[in-house]
């Protein structure tokens, strides 16, 4: 379930109702249902038992999860008693339509495929965020063009840029990132492969029912099960942990510029302190750094678990659900909190102006080099 206290303050909460335990158990069932209706389309089961199937997902989706999840103990994963519990509502509803239930399957199948959904819907919601982001420092970036200000190397004053410049590299990350996290969602793919990943139990209609599948759900076909083959979730992984770090920078960035010694940006709605009331804190993006923070580890643990063996993995794959999930959310309450943070900053130009003044002999450097390179960005932005 989502964290109900710590959600919203990371913006975890902009996926939290795609990804909660209601969301996991709409989209098994979605699977289910979806699978024996391609099955009967492909003549691997009577079309009359797999209208008995769909009244049977509505007797089952109102599942208690705390009850589902006590039971999925037993067998490893909630796949196995969801199924159980949804033959016995179909042999209820319709005698023999249960035969239409989970056809030529096993539960990693359903469990992948869903995985695969809810990753897909979270994921554009990233998009969209990582988008807006991308057009707030565009627009600071065209605003900024021509503003001067210090840049600092080694956390030292350096040459003069513009700040116009500094916005056009935190746009140019995060549209980089956007792009590539979007292309890898388009890229999920079905999963179903039967018990052993040979498709035996649906034979000869095995390529056809999976390819029917990625089709009725919306998602990319498998060419081959990939039970134990991971590449696609090291792809996901990296791609929203670069998602993750690009936002961390402009995050970074905004933190230490609205220092109250520095005091060149500050956010439109800043924070509170609780014992220090002249205080007004970067909560967006101090929040924003939060989250991105966690999402390195939940990466490497992805990545650590590509290494599954045989056909059908014992642990590296029960692995995987929580860490993508919670990668998602670190991710998405990342690009939340930031697209909050860039869409209200506030620049002060006299700030910039003062603070580059105590660099000796940066006022003689000029900067038309640096608004060429804000041109050269926004001009090449990726549609």
């Amino acid at each position: 379930m989502a964290n109900t206290l710590f959600g919203p303050l990371s913006g975890a909460c902009r996926v939290d109702g795609l990804l909660d335990d209601g969301a996991w158990i709409a989209a098994l069932l979605e699977v289910e249902l979806a699978l024996s209706a391609v099955a009967a389309e492909q003549g691997t089961v009577s079309e009359t038992d797999a209208d008995g199937v769909e009244r049977a997902v509505a007797a089952v989706a109102g599942v208690d999860p705390a009850e589902l999840a006590t039971e999925s103990v037993e067998g490893g994963n909630p796949v196995i008693p969801l199924v159980k519990r949804l033959k016995a509502a179909a042999a209820r509803i319709q005698p023999g339509s249960e035969r239409a239930v989970h056809p030529g399957a096993t539960s990693q199948d359903v469990l992948d495929t869903a995985l695969m959904l809810l990753t897909r819907r979270a994921g554009h919601r990233i998009v969209d965020d990582l988008t807006a982001c991308a057009a707030a420092a565009a627009e600071l970036a065209r605003a900024h063009r021509d503003t001067p200000c210090a840049a600092r190397t080694l956390g030292q004053q350096a040459l003069p840029t513009t700040f116009g410049l500094v916005a056009a590299n935190w746009c140019a990350g995060l549209d980089r990132a956007r792009v590539r996290l979007g292309q890898v969602l388009d890229e999920l793919p079905v999963q179903y492969g039967g018990a052993a990943g040979t498709l035996a139990a649906s034979h000869p209609h095995g390529p056809a029912v999976a390819d029917a599948l990625a089709v009725r759900l919306g998602l990319a076909p498998q060419g081959v099960p990939w039970h134990t083959e991971r590449s696609r979730i090291g792809e996901l992984a990296g791609a929203l942990g670069v998602a993750a770090g690009v936002c961390a920078k402009p995050a970074t960035d905004v933190v230490l510029l609205s220092a109250t010694e520095v005091g060149e940006v500050s956010e439109a709605t800043p924070g509170d302190s609780s014992s220090m009331p002249h205080k007004r804190n970067p909560a967006a993006a101090v929040t924003a750094r939060g989250a991105a923070k966690r999402a390195p580890g939940l990466v490497a643990t992805l990545l650590a678990g590509a290494e599954q063996e045989f056909q059908r993995a014992a642990g590296a794959w029960h692995a995987e659900w929580e860490t993508l999930t919670g990668l998602l959310r670190v991710t998405a309450g990342a690009a939340a909190r930031l697209r909050v943070c860039l869409e209200g900053l506030q620049i002060h130009e006299d700030a910039m102006a003062r603070n580059l003044a105590l660099a000796a002999g940066a006022q003689g450097a000029g900067t038309g080099h640096a608004t060429e390179l804000v041109d050269r960005v926004l001009a090449g932005r990726p549609q």
